[in-house]
């Protein structure tokens, strides 16, 4: 039963990781919040959460799973939520600012 736990809060990990990485396109970030592009420290931040929550993805499958068995396993994850974020930023690209939880957008006067 924690070896399932374990690859569930994985399989969270990655998608949140594939997320962020995402987010910290211009592209897709207008696609989620309407403004143009995001700050420097904002990408830089992006980038820093999707990988960090892709390594503990990783750690997560290793802690759970055999380390031949846990690597394809992340790596199916990967790929899976790769798939998954990109159709939802065609679909339904608000959805994602679930992972913006303090995104306010910027006021038109500043």
């Amino acid at each position: 039963m924690g070896d399932v736990v374990l690859l569930l809060l994985a399989a969270l990990s990655c998608h949140s990781g594939a997320v962020w990485l995402a987010l910290a396109i211009r592209a897709h970030w207008r696609q989620v919040t309407g403004e143009s592009a995001p700050d420097a420290a904002t990408v830089r931040m992006l980038r820093i959460l999707g990988a960090a929550a892709l390594l503990v993805g990783l750690v997560l499958c290793l802690w759970a799973d055999a380390p031949s068995m846990a690597v394809l396993v992340w790596i199916m994850y990967l790929a899976l939520f790769a798939f998954i974020t990109a159709f939802t930023l065609a679909w339904r690209p608000q959805v994602l600012k679930l992972w913006l939880p303090g995104f306010r957008p910027r006021s038109p006067l500043s």
